[in-house]
């Protein structure tokens, strides 16, 4: 297996410092949590699968303890919606699905082929929670690429890729990780990190 170095990302230049904490008010905060315990709330009630005063009064204790006992990291929304933006995520999301569905079927039909996998280090440049996460999902969620563990403080996603053929593969899968958070910025990222990533939005298409 090749791979870059544990805890030292490669790309241009030094490696990105830590971010400072964020800085969450007291509204916001407590909007965050509501919103989270509102998805603790459905996840219950799909595990139960019905729909009943006591199971959603008892998703209501369940997640209030969840949220009083394990505390989540705050993550905040700041961004804007962009319907133009989240169409072509979607619909180029799907398009690598299925390119990478196909791909991975026809290594694991390959009789007696073994691909060779390398674990690559990628620093996104937008560094907030929001941003990790949904980068990861999505990266993940393609076959072919796994995220294997991320640095919070860094912004640094470890993704596992299937098959490395050449070291132009390394580039690619880190090129292909960028451009996924770059399209998930112009779809949800605030005006602030819109510029920061040099992405021009579609204001027609904001809301």
């Amino acid at each position: 297996m090749t791979g870059d170095l544990p805890g030292r990302p490669v790309g241009d230049g030094p490696p990105p410092e830590p971010r400072p904490p964020a800085i969450v008010g007291r509204g916001g905060r407590w909007r965050d949590q509501a919103v989270a315990l509102g998805w603790l709330v459905v996840v219950w009630l799909l595990l139960w699968g019905d729909l009943s005063w006591g199971n959603l009064v008892g998703g209501l204790v369940v997640g209030a303890a969840v949220l009083i006992f394990f505390p989540l990291p705050p993550v905040t929304f700041g961004g804007r919606l962009r319907a133009g933006a989240l169409l072509v995520l979607a619909v180029t999301f799907v398009r690598e699905l299925v390119s990478a569905s196909v791909h991975v079927a026809a290594i694991a039909v390959r009789p007696g082929y073994r691909p060779r996998g390398a674990v690559i280090a990628v620093p996104l440049r937008i560094r907030t929670d929001l941003n990790l996460a949904l980068t990861a999902e999505l990266i993940s969620l393609v076959p072919g690429t796994l995220i294997l563990d991320v640095d919070r403080d860094l912004g640094v996603l470890y993704v596992h890729v299937l098959e490395v053929l050449r070291p132009e593969d390394l580039t690619d899968s880190r090129n292909r990780v960028l451009t996924a958070e770059r399209r998930i910025v112009r779809a949800i990222g605030s005006p602030e990190e819109v510029r920061q990533l040099g992405v021009e939005p579609d204001r027609r298409n904001s809301t």
